[in-house]
C-alpha cells in the first residue's frame, strides 16, 4: 500500500523509526487497524488517540480500501 499518496499521513525517518504516522501526531496509521482488529470501534479509537482526528481516520480507512480494491476510485467511508 502507497501511504504517500494519503494526505492524512507522514513519514519520518527521525520519528519513529519512519513508520507511517498520522499527520501532526507520533500515532501510527498501524494502531487504527490493530485496534479494529482488536473490535475497539473507530470512536473508542479517537478518544484513545485524541491527536488523531475523523477526517483522517476516515482518509486513512477510504485509502485502504482504495488500495484493497485495487483501485482509484473514491471510496466513501460513512
Amino acid at each position: 500500500m502507497n501511504w504517500a499518496d494519503c494526505p492524512a499521513v507522514e513519514r519520518d525517518p527521525q520519528r519513529l523509526s519512519g513508520v507511517w504516522l498520522f499527520r501532526g501526531t507520533r500515532v501510527p496509521v498501524a494502531a487504527l487497524f490493530q485496534n479494529l482488529h482488536d473490535d475497539v470501534s473507530l470512536s473508542e479509537f479517537m478518544e484513545l488517540f485524541p491527536g488523531v482526528t475523523t477526517e483522517q481516520a476516515r482518509l486513512v480507512l477510504e485509502h485502504a480500501a482504495r488500495s484493497a480494491a485495487g483501485s482509484t476510485d473514491v471510496v466513501r467511508i460513512p
